[in-house]
């Protein structure tokens, strides 16, 4: 069995960050950003788009539940899209899977910006959306994977965590970019203007700006690893997935856990919450939006300084501060807004650096597989992980909470307790590699 904790061949441990790493990294996580607002960019105008494509007499409940419906459906074809690009990166090499998931969220991107609506082609328009939003769901199932892949194996070995805590901070940026281009056209446009064609800016945007990224992209060389591999014919002889499944369960046990703790993490205490606090804590919509915003820019402090933490002491230590840090803190923060909201921005502030966990759990993944089926390791366990606990999260936080008014908390609680467990299970098994090693 090949060692799951190395990069692979060749990779320098000890050489620093270079200007070509600074490179490869950047337009990674510039990618990556444009690529997660395309995907984001749906659901803040999901209002609008649902009364442009579907009939104008249906009602507006089932108009909302068709819109979301299509929204969803692209989660439900991120493990589809996710795993066969993975199978390939692991045949063919990481960079080419790379270019193709960028074209493939630009693409369609730009082509819901230019769709017809239910007045001029009827039925047609809802379907032809959501065949764009399964391709949508394709794309960012092999970006993201594909992209923490991609970059860990061309920095040194001992940076691999802030490297994928690079990647994180790129895709949670595109989330805020989708917030701000909402907020943006709902305050410079009327309401008319908006149902008219400005509903269609932010995806003609995003797709040019796909387009753009992916022009950028073909400065990017394969990684090292891979091109050792196959100069060496050390690529996997079977199916990736055959190999994944027989030899390296316990990787993907670990992986899937440590995506539950990030659905956690970013589900709930970013997207939930504003929705959460308004509807259940009665606070400002306003208010709760910009601190949200707030949240959302300590999250990605906190990505990049869990990364750079991990690789000094160790994912596995800074896991178990994270796990513990976001439990304590998110728990404290949700019961506080029932009473009081004057430490609203401070507390969820401390919560979305608490969160940037997010940056290390990717890192703890990558080093769960060998090189030869590592994208189709990772693939596999974050988009089948990620579509189950993202799917089910929702429906349990909001069944529950009419009894239960905390149930968001309790469960980020009983989810970051998991998290400190598989962290102190990482931080043992590291320092015994290290042991082993010094003798």
């Amino acid at each position: 069995m090949n060692n799951a904790n190395s990069n692979g061949p060749s990779t320098s441990v000890t050489r620093p960050l270079g200007a070509r790493d600074i490179k490869t990294l950047g337009l990674s996580a510039l990618g990556g950003a444009l690529e997660f607002y395309d995907f984001v960019i749906f659901v803040f105008f999901a209002s609008v788009v649902g009364q442009l494509f579907f009939p104008p007499d249906m009602p507006e409940w089932l108009r909302l539940v068709q819109t979301f419906g299509i929204f969803a459906a692209g989660y439900i074809a991120r493990p589809i899209g996710g795993v066969i690009m993975a199978h390939f990166g692991d045949r063919l090499g990481r960079k080419k899977m790379f270019m193709l998931s960028i074209m493939l969220m630009a693409l369609p991107t730009l082509i819901m910006g230019l769709l017809p609506t239910y007045a001029t082609i009827g039925y047609l328009a809802p379907i032809l959306l959501l065949a764009m939003r399964m391709l949508q769901g394709a794309a960012i199932g092999g970006e993201a994977p594909g992209a923490w892949v991609f970059v860990t194996e061309h920095v040194p070995a001992r940076h691999t965590a802030f490297a994928t805590s690079t990647l994180s901070a790129g895709l949670v940026a595109g989330i805020l970019l989708g917030s701000f281009m909402a907020t943006g056209l709902n305050y410079v446009m009327s309401d008319e203007t908006l149902h008219s064609w400005g509903w269609r800016v932010p995806f003609l945007v995003g797709g040019v700006l796909g387009f753009v990224t992916l022009y950028l992209r073909r400065y990017l060389h394969e990684t090292p690893v891979f091109t050792e591999m196959q100069e060496n014919k050390a690529l996997s002889e079977e199916l990736p997935m055959r190999t994944l499944l027989r030899d390296y369960r316990p990787g993907v046990a670990i992986s899937m856990i440590a995506t539950w703790l990030l659905t956690a993490a970013v589900v709930v205490t970013i997207l939930m919450t504003p929705t959460l606090l308004q509807s259940f804590a009665g606070i400002d919509r306003g208010l709760t939006l910009q601190a949200n915003c707030v949240a959302i820019v300590c999250l990605i402090i906190g990505c990049l300084s869990a990364g750079a933490l991990a690789d000094r002491i160790g994912d596995g230590i800074v896991l178990m501060l994270s796990c513990a840090g976001l439990g304590i803190t998110y728990f404290y923060f949700f019961w506080l807004m029932h009473h009081d909201v004057t430490l609203l921005f401070p507390l969820y502030a401390l919560v979305g650096f608490f969160g940037g966990l997010t940056g290390i759990v990717p890192a703890i993944a990558v080093k769960s597989f060998p090189a030869a089926i590592r994208f189709t390791g990772l693939s596999f366990s974050y988009n089948v992980a990620y579509a189950i606990a993202g799917g089910l999260t929702p429906m349990i936080v909001t069944t529950s909470i009419e009894k239960l008014p905390m149930s968001p908390a309790w469960y980020v609680a009983g989810v970051m307790s998991v998290g400190v467990v598989m962290g102190l299970f990482l931080a043992r098994r590291h320092y015994h590699y290290r042991a082993q090693a010094a003798h």
